[in-house]
């Protein structure tokens, strides 16, 4: 029945359908436990969403939703991000719900905020044990919706210095989970004054952001 459910949302949010002028769409931020910080970057998605609403044409709720992993809420979203800088830990209940809801429709978006790396890696193994993370092509569609990202991810900050990018979860063809590393997306979505990052990476982050949620709601 979630199954069912969830690939019915999914068709209709494909075409940004809204009912009587209101929003009918929203996204949310995932909770987890282990006592990493799930709630970082407070000012990242409604930013994303005010960006998506005026570039896209969305019709986004201005704030999003938080969803706990195992919460059967979870079926509700057709986009969950989730970031971070340190541990975490599924149930098995939770494992099973989180497959349940990628497998049934649902799009996890992983941003790596520096420290997740190490946890969810292993955490993701209770999920799909039978997949493994890779790296995306420059060629793939994520990268190429409204903007032409050639490159792949932007450097948001240097953290390690190592390369962004980004990696994917793929079942049977579909795109499950895609997983940004070393760009800290979240972070070049957040309110200028909190970084001071200059505006043509927060654009570039918001634009790599942007794809993302495009993908998410129209991959087959």
């Amino acid at each position: 029945m979630m199954k069912l459910s969830i690939n019915l949302i999914l068709i209709l949010f494909a075409g940004y359908v809204t009912t009587f002028g209101q929003s009918t769409l929203k996204i949310a931020k995932l909770k987890y436990n282990g006592g990493g910080d799930w709630y970082a970057n407070k000012t990242a998605l409604p930013n994303l969403i005010a960006f998506c609403n005026t570039n896209l044409n969305t019709n986004l709720a201005e704030n999003e939703d938080i969803v706990e992993v195992g919460s059967p809420d979870i079926f509700l979203y057709p986009y969950v991000y989730m970031t971070g800088h340190g541990n975490v830990v599924f149930t098995d209940q939770e494992a099973e719900n989180l497959r349940n809801y990628l497998l049934g429709g649902g799009f996890l978006h992983i941003d790596d905020n520096y420290g997740l790396d190490q946890f969810i890696r292993l955490e993701m193994k209770k999920v799909f044990p039978n997949l493994e993370f890779v790296e995306l092509p420059f060629q793939h569609p994520i990268y190429h919706q409204k903007y032409q990202l050639d490159q792949g991810l932007p450097k948001v900050h240097e953290h390690d210095g190592k390369a962004p990018q980004g990696l994917g979860l793929i079942y049977q063809g579909r795109l499950l989970c895609f997983y940004s590393y070393e760009s800290d997306l979240g972070n070049g979505w957040e309110d200028q004054g909190i970084y001071n990052d200059p505006e043509s990476i927060r654009l570039e982050a918001l634009k790599a952001g942007a794809n993302i949620i495009s993908f998410a709601f129209t991959q087959d």
